[in-house]
């Protein structure tokens, strides 16, 4: 069933061609993108996302137009949502992309902008009683860069690891980085319950900005709950008590096992009920 999309200032059939075959998105990956959900007429952590957006775009040189702000998004998405009736709540995919033109073209710097939206089940956003299936992805590493933290469309180690995912039947698959530590997985950010405290890697060690991540490490203290960023090796995750996936789509999911490792469900749920629950509600 085609649906929507919005590209440009306009709406148009989702099955319509965007890019073509000079596209710098298309030929090189030259774009960022942003997931969000939206629930009941809001965006949870909206201004985490549009914060990202827009730092993202700086680092690539993109020019923002001057129209752009939060609330100028955040219609266009109302917008879209309503017209393809998926209220009350929808996975929206926001891209950023820039035109044709060689790799030396240092002109063409204006974003394209591309949205879509999905309805989404209300389940995906409740705590769910069965806990994910993960391994380790070995092949593609993620690198510590400027850019390592922003959502570019340069998204090939994380597809790797999402496709050995699926050919081992397991949910996830976690990434490292170019040292060899643990990273993300192929879809979301990771935290590890270890000595009666949470830990997840810094910045520093190449995840995405995730906003439930952020959102966990800036509520974390004043709801008593023990967060600290550090870098974390894969053999830590066979000491660990329990591991939780956070992104924005699915807020938090535990995790039941990490190759032969089996994780309890306790630490994660207090965490859930604690800081992800009232994002989903």
């Amino acid at each position: 069933m085609s649906h929507l999309l919005f590209h440009d200032g306009q709406f148009y059939r989702d099955d319509k061609v965007i890019a073509g075959a000079n596209s710098r998105a298309l030929r090189y990956g030259d774009g960022l993108f942003e997931t969000m959900v939206w629930r009941f007429g809001t965006i949870p952590l909206f201004q985490f996302h549009v914060e990202r957006l827009f730092h993202g775009m700086q680092l690539l040189g993109f020019e923002k137009p001057v129209d752009w702000n939060d609330a100028w998004i955040a219609e266009r998405i109302r917008q879209l949502v309503h017209r393809n009736g998926h209220e009350p709540l929808a996975r929206i995919r926001l891209m950023i992309l820039r035109g044709d033109g060689s790799p030396f073209d240092h002109r063409n710097n204006y974003p394209h902008l591309i949205m879509q939206s999905w309805s989404l089940p209300q389940h995906t956003r409740e705590w769910q009683q069965e806990g994910l299936k993960t391994g380790l992805h070995e092949t593609a590493r993620k690198a510590i860069d400027g850019i390592a933290n922003c959502k570019t469309n340069n998204y090939l180690p994380s597809l790797l690891a999402a496709r050995e995912a699926a050919s081992r039947h397991w949910d996830d698959a976690l990434l490292l980085n170019t040292a060899g530590r643990i990273c993300e997985s192929s879809i979301a950010n990771c935290f590890v319950f270890m000595e009666n405290k949470w830990l997840t890697p810094p910045l520093g060690e190449g995840p995405v900005a995730g906003t439930v991540r952020r959102h966990i490490l800036e509520t974390a203290e004043t709801n008593g709950v023990p967060v600290e960023e550090k870098p974390l090796n894969a053999g830590d995750l066979f000491n660990a008590d329990a591991m939780v996936l956070t992104n924005a789509v699915q807020g938090l999911r535990w995790v039941s096992s990490f190759g032969k490792k089996h994780f309890s469900n306790e630490p994660s749920k207090i965490l859930f009920d604690a800081l992800v629950r009232p994002l989903m509600v």
